[in-house]
């Protein structure tokens, strides 16, 4: 499917918070799909995640959540710049700063508002668990959300269908904490599944990260949009 992607700036209580957002083509009206960094920042492989999921026929933003900041992306070798980054922002502005990448995708006349999503990665897999214990979303899906498992007395306000992605050999995320996600989410009746690669580590869903592993990005894309197609599409 041809799309089209612009530069957007979406006004925050904190300021202009700088996005990328791709189109798919034709006038929709499509469903919205939020995509939340790593914590590397915006660069060119997240703004290539949210083009992908564009060309499947959904409206795709991926917010700079670092745009507070002066120099707001850092390079994947690059691990303690990344985690300054990251340990700057507070779950408060997390939700504020989502809720209004939410509310401009509902703004566009090319967008389905009851229609939204949301997918995140690394940071952005936390992120989208806490979005969705949050916010009004009607699909998340989160992919190696680094402490998950400390937003789990939140877990209650979870309404919408979620499968979250972890690798089994996850040097920052431990098969203890993921269990405790499996479980809680189950104790709770929640409308989630969570999913365990074998031999997978963090980052395998990024082909440029030495962590990435073809098999298990593959079937995460192809659940991510089975999730999508059936809560969001119908």
């Amino acid at each position: 499917m041809q799309i089209k992607t612009e530069a957007v700036q979406i006004a925050t209580k904190d300021g202009s918070m700088a996005a990328h957002v791709a189109t798919p083509a034709g006038s929709g009206p499509f469903p919205g799909v939020v995509v939340a960094m790593e914590a590397f920042g915006l660069n060119e492989h997240m703004k290539g995640v949210a083009d992908r999921i564009a060309r499947e026929g959904y409206v795709a933003i991926a917010p700079d959540f670092y745009y507070r900041a002066d120099d707001r992306v850092a390079e994947y070798s690059d691990l303690p710049k990344a985690i300054g980054l990251m340990s700057a922002l507070t779950d408060d502005g997390i939700l504020s700063d989502v809720g209004a990448a939410i509310d401009e995708l509902k703004g566009r006349s090319t967008v389905r508002g009851d229609r939204i999503g949301m997918t995140g990665f690394c940071m952005g897999g936390r992120m989208t668990f806490l979005a969705a214990c949050n916010l009004s979303l009607q699909a998340a899906a989160p992919f190696y959300g680094g402490g998950i498992g400390g937003l789990l007395g939140q877990a209650g306000g979870l309404s919408c269908p979620m499968v979250a992605f972890f690798g089994e050999k996850d040097g920052f995320i431990g098969l203890e904490e993921v269990d405790q996600v499996r479980t809680k989410l189950g104790e709770l009746g929640k409308p989630a599944e969570v999913v365990v690669y074998d031999g997978a580590d963090h980052g395998f869903f990024c082909d440029e990260r030495p962590s990435y592993q073809e098999t298990a990005a593959s079937d995460g894309w192809q659940r991510l949009l089975t999730l999508f197609r059936d809560n969001l599409s119908e």
